[in-house]
């Protein structure tokens, strides 16, 4: 762990509050919400859209408040909201693939005469999976991230990028 500043108590929770929000819609929204509306059976899998349209939601609120941080308030919240804003567009990313592969299989079942479970490959291979997959990497990710903010401290590829500042080697590089 590399130190930037001693920050405050304030300034620490206000870090932990961008990590909290993309850790609660990626666990709350895409684990349990997801499993949740798909194990009611078919007659609910229409309500699976809930699950990316909360995502967008959250993931949008995130990517617009870390626009609004002021970094001469505080650098070490100002670069903990930009952490949370790069995983939130890349995480955006897996949700527009996955609302276009969903989007183009009930087209394709509709218009082009796909069968049924051609589309249901589809959608679970190249929309589901990536997306499950890209949940659990992000949930490691930013349960360090979350940790770097209770620590008041932040990851050493984020003090390069985000405050031009060069980490101090350690023992373990």
């Amino acid at each position: 762990m590399t130190y930037y500043a001693d920050p405050t108590e304030k300034e620490i929770a206000r870090a932990k509050l961008p990590h909290d929000i993309f850790l609660s819609n990626l666990i709350g929204n895409h684990i349990l919400m997801f499993t949740a509306i798909s194990t009611f059976g078919p007659t609910y899998m229409k309500y699976l859209f809930l699950v990316p349209l909360i995502s967008f939601l959250a993931l949008g609120y995130t990517y617009w408040r870390s626009s609004k941080v002021k970094r001469e308030e505080s650098e070490f919240v100002w670069a903990h909201w930009q952490v949370a804003r790069r995983w939130s567009r890349f995480f955006m990313m897996i949700l527009v693939l996955l609302v276009s592969v969903s989007t183009l299989g009930v087209l394709g079942h509709m218009y082009l005469g796909m069968m049924k479970e051609a589309v249901y490959a589809m959608i679970g291979g190249l929309g589901i999976l990536p997306t499950l997959v890209s949940v659990l990497v992000l949930i490691v990710i930013e349960s360090d991230s979350l940790h770097h903010a209770r620590m008041g401290t932040l990851p050493k590829w984020a003090l390069k990028r985000f405050l031009n500042i060069e980490p101090e080697p350690s023992q373990d590089d």
